[in-house]
């Protein structure tokens, strides 16, 4: 039976800090041998991720739908896609998971729905129904034009148009996704009895998927963009969507109301929590904003580390900005998911043990939430599809001059030497790379230097570390490519420096500092006399309470 509250004490905050895997369930594993994972698949797993020693996992969607973009596209918030299982195994696996201590959150994809949804369905068939003002519907200019020029983040016009009523209908994604309209307080209600579904069956937060598309703003024209840069998903030179400033599409002011609202109501379920995804020009301002005070969302993250670059001054001006206008707000910080090429591949660390160590170790001592995406703890590199090879839509629609999103949603290696490397007994949903197997779970938990084990070392040990997991963070200026920065909560200071050079490091720092004992050893630094010494990717903490650090202390 379904239960709404976990068997374990609630801590009001445990989402502070805390460490949230994420579990792409298709390619997670398969229990039915039909090549997809299931629901079934992440239970049988639940020990090896308690393993890590994470806090929580997030569930990408297993709800029904027609898989047009595989889950993100709902046709019934209310229930499981059969591919993946029942509602008894959803509750089973909140059990299962929460007799662990893992905490489980979910996808919730409120800001559209699949064109399958029922609601739709009513909706599109005339313009005086119960449900006609449910979605964002408009009609054309003058001369048969769609209303504005936005444009769709998957390629092409945002508006569709649809005989039935002879207007065209606003999708921000695929054209099978259309946006629900947040200005009708029906529609409001209505999704928040569908997340309330959920959390009386005891899930312990929400992941919000594009969370700033909730409400659209007038309908006018976006004006050009001046300049094409890195940013969400969509702005690439090879998408018309990146050559918009995204100025009255998303990120419109009336959607605080709503997350108000959305608070509101996880607030009647102490210990639950929400992670809102941001992608924006200024996402980091979106963050702050959506965050602020304890009436929006709990944390939120963006794209600014799932950035292409990783040198260590452009993933350093993120996060101090970030620190400038957060507030009291919260952020959640990843290096890779679902949506971008693997961390491995992305930052030039494909088979180098100490850049990924180095990347692991700067990612888990920045001060706020994490996500861990499946196979990050391996060290798994892009996947190197074919075009016949490809299921994404974004993928099929942009090649080759974007490859899309299948190369990071290849199954999980769990067994090097078994049919399909142990992920499932039939040919899978994507092929598994060769090398891969041999990043296999199994390989790795034999060899006590893996990845793997250093994911788990070093994720025990941040948990011994309160500066470490809710502690303030102070940065220091970049010194020969090493970060330097400083945590601290409650009168325990933590010094951490992390070497972004190839080459070894050699820095002044406090004679006070003093090496933690119970690092682990990829922590590998070395503080002696006022000075620290750093292996090429070298990585060091210590523990420095009575230092003054408001002189520059990180200088060659």
């Amino acid at each position: 039976m379904p239960f709404s509250q976990s068997p374990y004490d609630v801590q009001q905050e445990w989402w502070r800090g805390a460490v949230i895997y994420q579990i792409y369930p298709r390619s997670f594993q398969d229990t039915r041998g039909d090549g997809i994972g299931d629901l079934q698949g992440v239970i049988d797993r639940l020990d090896y991720i308690a393993s890590l020693n994470v806090d929580a996992i997030w569930l990408s969607p297993f709800f029904p739908s027609p898989m047009k973009d595989f889950g993100y596209d709902v046709s019934d918030y209310r229930d499981v896609d059969p591919m993946f299982g029942t509602l008894e195994d959803f509750d089973r696996l909140v059990e299962e998971a929460h007799a662990r201590g893992l905490r489980v959150t979910i996808d919730q994809v409120l800001s559209h729905t699949s064109d399958a949804h029922p609601w739709f369905q009513e909706s599109r068939e005339s313009r005086d129904n119960p449900k006609a003002d449910w979605y964002v519907w408009a009609d054309p200019r003058p001369d048969g034009a769609p209303p504005t020029n936005w444009q769709a983040i998957f390629g092409g016009s945002a508006w569709q148009w649809d005989t039935r009523r002879c207007q065209y209908y606003l999708h921000n994604f695929l054209v099978e996704q259309p946006d629900l309209n947040f200005r009708n307080p029906a529609v409001v209600e209505a999704i928040l009895d569908e997340v309330r579904f959920w959390l009386e069956r005891g899930v312990d937060g929400f992941r919000l998927d594009a969370v700033n598309f909730c409400t659209h703003g007038e309908l006018k024209d976006n004006p050009p963009r001046e300049e094409i840069v890195e940013g969400f998903i969509g702005v690439r030179p090879d998408n018309p969507y990146g050559y918009q400033q995204h100025i009255h599409d998303k990120t419109q002011p009336e959607n605080l109301v709503f997350l108000e609202r959305l608070r509101a109501l996880l607030d009647e379920y102490p210990g639950t929590t929400s992670v809102g995804e941001v992608g924006d020009d200024d996402s980091l301002g979106v963050m702050a904003e959506y965050t602020q005070g304890s009436k929006r969302l709990h944390m939120c993250y963006s794209f600014n580390l799932l950035t292409e670059n990783a040198d260590p001054g452009h993933l350093l001006a993120p996060l101090e900005e970030m620190e400038a206008r957060l507030g009291d707000g919260w952020p959640c910080w990843a290096l890779g998911n679902h949506d971008v090429t693997r961390l491995a591949s992305r930052w030039g660390a494909e088979g180098h043990a100490e850049k990924l160590r180095l990347y692991l170790a700067f990612l888990l001592t920045q001060r706020g939430s994490i996500c861990l995406y499946q196979g990050e703890e391996l060290g798994l590199n892009e996947a190197q599809l074919t075009f016949d090879q490809l299921v994404d839509p974004a993928g099929i629609t942009f090649w080759p001059a974007y490859k899309g999103r299948d190369g990071c949603r290849t199954p999980m290696p769990w067994q090097a030497d078994a049919p399909n490397a142990g992920f499932s007994d039939s040919a899978p949903w994507l092929p598994i790379p060769a090398e891969h197997r041999g990043l296999a779970v199994d390989q790795q938990e034999q060899d006590p230097d893996s990845l793997l084990n250093a994911t788990r070392a070093f994720l025990g040990f941040r948990r011994t570390q309160p500066a470490l997991i809710k502690g303030d963070i102070r940065y220091h200026p970049l010194r020969n490519d090493v970060i330097c920065l400083e945590r601290r909560h409650r009168g325990e200071r933590l010094l951490v420096a992390l070497n972004f050079a190839g080459e070894p490091r050699e820095l002044g720092a406090p004679r006070e500092a003093h090496a933690l004992d119970d690092a682990p050893s990829m922590v590998n630094g070395s503080w002696q006399g006022g000075t620290l010494r750093l292996p090429a990717y070298g990585i060091a903490i210590a523990r420095c309470p009575d230092c003054d650090t408001r002189q520059a202390i990180w200088h060659p």
